[in-house]
């Protein structure tokens, strides 16, 4: 028997939010939707889904911002965002965001359904991407230091802010050094078996770290790239 699980929708489309209802209460779970972020951040502030539905193109806060706002605060709210434009780079913000998943409008619900089962069946198998990690214990390597517990960066004694998906690339990094990783299975480690490979997302991620963490980021020593294959990190900053 499938799992039933509690999902809030946030969509400006009411003949979308109607759609989708019924067609995932026809399917056994409960569904709640609104139109806005300040109505969402109202409805979190009661209760909390098993999964977050979001929109990217709302009036006023937008879904990217409100996915970066969630995933800062040290959210483990899983979250799969819609979109209906095909920009690549909506789509790569969004998962750099801290989103679980992404799908294109127009898209047909069955699929809807079985991201958000694929999200949280990974997610209770593995953990919520970006999850501290108890006994990870504090790496340290160049100028910086990384807790795995608390999920906190520092550099020079001060601490940098980082989404989910940061973390959850830089874990998997300090976790591999020295040790040459493809883009694909960088992104298998980071966000599960099941994500999507998407190279030119890891591409601009592993930019976004250099600048948090090397000391000189258009001449990256830490996290260096294996030309036609992927990236290596090296705690040291060798050359290799």
């Amino acid at each position: 028997m499938t799992n039933q699980y509690d999902l809030l929708l946030v969509d400006d489309d009411p003949d979308l939010r109607s759609l989708l209802k019924q067609y995932l209460e026809k399917h056994g779970h409960q569904v709640a939707t609104l139109s806005d972020a300040s109505q969402l951040d109202r409805r979190l502030a009661r209760q909390r889904p098993d999964l977050l539905i979001l929109d990217l193109m709302l009036p006023g806060e937008s879904g990217l911002q409100v996915c970066q706002r969630l995933k800062l605060a040290d959210e483990d709210l899983p979250i799969l965002m819609l979109t209906a434009r095909g920009d690549e780079i909506d789509r790569i913000i969004g998962l750099e965001m801290g989103a679980d998943d992404y799908l294109g409008k127009p898209f047909n619900p069955r699929e809807l359904l079985a991201r958000i089962q694929a999200i949280l069946r990974r997610r209770k198998l593995r953990g919520p991407a970006g999850a501290p990690d108890p006994d990870g214990g504090v790496v340290v390597f160049g100028d910086c230091q990384l807790d795995l517990a608390t999920r906190r960066l520092q550099r020079a004694g001060q601490t940098l802010p980082l989404t989910s998906g940061e973390f959850s690339l830089l874990a998997v990094l300090v976790r591999y050094p020295n040790r040459p990783l493809s883009r694909e299975r960088l992104i298998e480690l980071s966000r599960g078996r099941e994500a999507e490979a998407f190279e030119r997302s890891m591409d601009v991620q592993i930019s976004r770290l250099r600048k948090l963490i090397e000391p000189n980021p258009g001449q990256p020593s830490l996290i260096q790239t294996v030309w036609g294959f992927g990236y290596v990190f090296v705690p040291d900053g060798k050359a290799r």
